[in-house]
């Protein structure tokens, strides 16, 4: 059991340092770290905090705190997944809306240069 919280708390340190250097070079935007950083945070909190663990393992209704842990963090980055899957979605959907627009702007300018063509 307590190898695997070794191991669990150190993956939340990786990902913690691999979050915090994406933001400092600028490949993940401030606004979609703090999604991480929380599940991270959290689950370095549930893998240090035996009486904790212990507690939602019997809220659960799971016999061991190990099990526990892992389906709370399964739980929490499937919520993490979700979350961007909707951005993701928003951002299609506005990336059409914006190919759109530019197709309608090209064929205003296309039309603006044949009329003038056609009065020169």
């Amino acid at each position: 059991m307590e190898g695997l919280l070794n191991f669990l708390t150190g993956v939340a340190i990786v990902l913690i340092v691999l979050v915090l250097f994406s933001v400092r070079r600028s490949h993940i935007r401030v606004e979609y770290s703090v999604s991480w950083l929380g599940a991270a945070l959290t689950l370095l909190v549930l893998s240090r905090s035996h009486r904790l663990l212990e507690y939602l393992a019997g809220l659960l209704g799971i016999s061991l705190p190990p099990l526990a842990l892992l389906t709370l963090v399964g739980c929490l980055f499937l919520l993490v997944l979700f979350r961007f899957s909707v951005i993701i979605s928003a951002l299609k959907d506005a990336n059409i809306a914006l190919a759109q627009r530019v197709a309608i702007l090209e064929y205003r300018l296309h039309s603006l240069d044949e009329k003038i063509q056609t009065h020169s």
